[in-house]
């Protein structure tokens, strides 16, 4: 005999877990992870997600037109919030789409997840249609891949995701997760607690490693505080300043981290490396102490490595254990957070003082270099006819003021803003940095706009890197993102062209891009005022020096829409000074003859 029933259906099902797809799963998990924005494309293996995502009230969806603009403004949206960016796409080609963006936001340290389709699990490794590895293709530009083909796993691995991307030195994570996964049903469990065998980064530095740290720096004679993007992104710009205050030591930061310091303070020396400041590379060059705090040292900035800093001993704090070591030896290996160290760097220096006795003097070493800095200041020539690309971006700063947040693509226009906006605080400055993306600007500014909805965002932008992702002006336009572009339009591949004026005789083999001045006859292509207002916003030109001011003054004065200026600028103007590939730091050059301007003597 069959027993009794004990309740209604109802009654049984009160109090067991809510049953959801493993879409709804995921939203709900992103919506936990506190995300607001994502920029993605929808595709058919990643459609599952976007009907919940409809619904969401909380997360807000911008379509771009281009899944690496996706990726990048995911960059740009971190960069200025110093929160996780997220980006989405389908399986295939648009999860191969964000391969740039992912390796871009790899090497220059930014926090990303993103989200891709995968084709149903039963398809993996048939080469389905718009089947892609993503997972394996992603696994060494990221710092870490899931694919995921079951939806009980879903919000375990979002919360570790956002874990992984925004903590220890920050970095891309991606999520593949098949189309089937998406569609069956589970349930939600955000996790109280993450489970990461092997994942513990190092925040606190060692007491001993700052200690002999303290002591090397109160027996130096030379020492230069060498500031990389990790004080940046540890939120460190306070405790540096702070350093450097106490100590009265020469400041260098590198191009990821313009802004870490003022270039307003007297010490700051300025940007070191292959297109720095004579005062900064003379500085590392000639020092006898280099605290390297949150860099890595780039090829960029050492030049030839054997005869970087040959005098030097090294203090290396970083995040990442990896990169201490990996390509200058360190004297002194401090693991931890930036702002961990300088805050524990600043105490002991401080007890060394009052217990020991031991305070450095840098007084001749600060004034030899400030000599230099006066003596050799970053500058540039007016042309006799048009316009001087370093004089637009000076002005667009001093215009628009350090409050504004620049964006930079990559090239002549990179360096020349690296050197003439005036940077006074962190997170002012975003470019691609390690990779050298041409491409990142238009979409990251559009990111650090939506992140910065209340300030003036500035792409600074060539007219190679502008063709290549422009379309998401259209993104801005119909978004109501209303980012100003500066087009420094000299019709050619700019940094290419100056490597052929001074290396391969002038021979402009495939650097003419026609976006230039008509007074050759040449048409413009395209024109990209008419480009401008195709995608819905406001198209300006400048080609005057007399019209300069005006026409920026004219864009600051539009809020609502995107404003793009095409600044026709001198063809030849470089980016001096200059160290070549592969030579020495002290081969740095400053004149248009390539002669060197400095010497020994000088420092």
């Amino acid at each position: 005999m069959m027993g009794q029933a004990t309740g209604t259906v109802s009654d049984q099902l009160e109090g067991q877990p809510e049953q959801l797809t493993g879409a709804q799963s995921l939203v709900r998990a992103l919506e936990h992870a506190g995300v607001e924005v994502i920029f993605g494309i929808p595709g058919g293996a990643i459609l599952p997600a976007y009907d919940p995502l409809f619904d969401s009230e909380q997360i807000r969806h911008i379509l771009v037109r281009h899944e690496q603009g996706a990726g990048h403004a995911a960059q740009g949206y971190a960069m200025v919030t110093g929160r996780v960016g997220v980006c989405m796409a389908t399986s295939g080609p648009g999860a191969t789409n964000l391969v740039t963006a992912l390796a871009d936001a790899h090497m220059d340290s930014v926090p990303v997840v993103a989200i891709t389709g995968q084709v149903p699990s039963g398809s993996i490794g048939t080469d389905a249609f718009q089947e892609a590895d993503i997972r394996g293709i992603t696994m060494p530009i990221t710092k870490h891949s899931y694919l995921l083909t079951d939806p009980d796993d879903i919000p375990r691995t979002i919360a570790e995701a956002f874990h992984i991307a925004s903590t220890g030195r920050p970095g891309p994570v991606l999520v593949d997760i098949s189309k089937d996964a998406l569609q069956k049903a589970t349930t939600f469990t955000w996790p109280s607690e993450l489970a990461l065998p092997g994942y513990r980064p190092t925040t606190r530095p060692h007491g001993k490693q700052v200690r002999e740290a303290a002591r090397l720096i109160a027996e130096a004679k030379r020492p230069v505080l060498y500031v990389g993007g990790g004080v940046i992104k540890a939120n460190a710009s306070a405790e540096l300043a702070m350093l450097a205050e106490l100590t009265q030591i020469p400041v260098i930061t590198t191009l990821m981290a313009r802004g870490a310091f003022p270039d307003s303070h007297e010490l700051h020396l300025g940007m070191p490396g292959m297109h720095g400041s004579v005062a900064a590379v003379a500085g590392l060059q000639k020092s006898d102490l280099l605290i390297c705090l949150g860099a890595r040292f780039d090829d960029r900035v050492t030049g030839q490595l054997s005869s970087f800093a040959p005098g030097a001993k090294v203090i290396h704090a970083d995040i990442d254990p990896a990169e201490i070591s990996k390509n200058r030896l360190a004297d002194v290996p401090i693991v931890g957070d930036c702002r961990e160290v300088i805050s524990d760097l600043v105490v002991m220096l401080r007890k060394q003082a009052e217990e020991d006795g031991l305070v450095g003097d840098y007084t001749a070493w600060r004034e030899q270099m400030l000599g230099v800095k006066a003596k050799f200041p970053v500058g540039y020539d007016e042309p006799e006819e048009g316009l001087a690309p370093q004089k637009v971006i000076e002005r667009i700063s001093q215009i628009s003021g350090p409050e504004a947040t620049y964006v930079a693509g990559v090239g002549q226009h990179q360096m020349w803003a690296a050197h003439f906006v005036d940077f006074e605080r962190p997170r002012q400055w975003l470019n691609s940095g390690g990779a050298g993306t041409m491409g990142y600007c238009v979409p990251a500014a559009m990111g650090a706009q939506v992140g910065e909805p209340d300030n003036v965002v500035w792409a600074i932008d060539g007219d190679g890197c502008f063709q290549m992702t422009n379309q998401e002006l259209a993104t801005c336009a119909i978004e109501g993102i209303p980012i100003k572009v500066a087009i420094i339009n000299n019709s050619s591949l700019g940094m290419v062209r100056q490597w052929q004026t001074l290396f391969y005789d002038s021979r402009y083999s495939n650097t003419d891009l026609n976006t230039g001045s008509e007074d050759s006859g040449a048409r413009r292509i395209p024109d990209f005022v008419k480009l401008a207002e195709a995608y819905g916003c406001v198209g300006l030109r400048c080609e005057s020096p007399g019209d300069l001011d005006e026409t920026i003054q004219k864009a600051m004065s539009i809020t609502d829409v995107p404003v793009v200026i095409d600044f026709v600028v001198e063809r030849d103007a470089m980016v001096w000074p200059m160290v070549a590939a592969g030579t020495s730091n002290d081969d740095i050059k400053i004149a248009r003859d390539l002669a060197p301007e400095w010497d020994q003597d000088d420092i």
